[in-house]
């Protein structure tokens, strides 16, 4: 869903593979994990590559499945990790879509934060912040100005 909705920039796909193979990783790299050693790691992550708070409550369900997932594979019961993977695969087409309000006018405080709205029932990624304009460019640079 970050990724759909632009989260992680314009590398958010990169950042998306590249996060799939830290995941991978910390799985081997430590036995017996809890789930909620794993929801803390997801949530770092999330945090630091994409910029985004997920407080929607699927955290636990995530660490939850890739747990499962995990100790299948570990098991070897690879008809049962294909079943687990099918039905998790279905559920990824039910995500939401997040759309950014109309735009205020430049009088707001900064002590006002735009919401996200989602088109979905149930919201599955929450911002804490919202997305900066973006920059201007002159000749091929970036420039950032600050708020005054």
């Amino acid at each position: 869903i970050a990724v759909d909705n632009g989260f992680g920039g314009v590398y958010g796909a990169q950042k998306a593979d590249w996060m799939v193979d830290v995941v991978q990783q910390y799985f081997h790299d430590n036995a017996d994990l809890q789930q909620c050693e794993v929801e803390d790691f997801i949530a770092q992550l999330m945090d630091q590559e994409f910029d985004t708070v997920v407080d929607d409550g699927s955290l636990p369900q995530v660490s939850v499945s890739l747990l499962q997932v995990f100790t299948q594979w570990q098991q070897g019961a690879l008809q049962q990790l294909q079943h687990t993977i099918n039905t998790l695969t279905q559920k990824k087409s039910q995500r939401a879509k997040v759309t950014a309000p109309p735009a205020q006018s430049d009088d707001n405080t900064d002590d006002e934060t735009q919401a996200m709205e989602c088109e979905s029932s149930s919201p599955s990624v929450s911002r804490t912040n919202p997305p900066p304009p973006p920059p201007d460019e002159e000749d091929g640079w970036t420039v950032v100005r600050k708020k005054k």
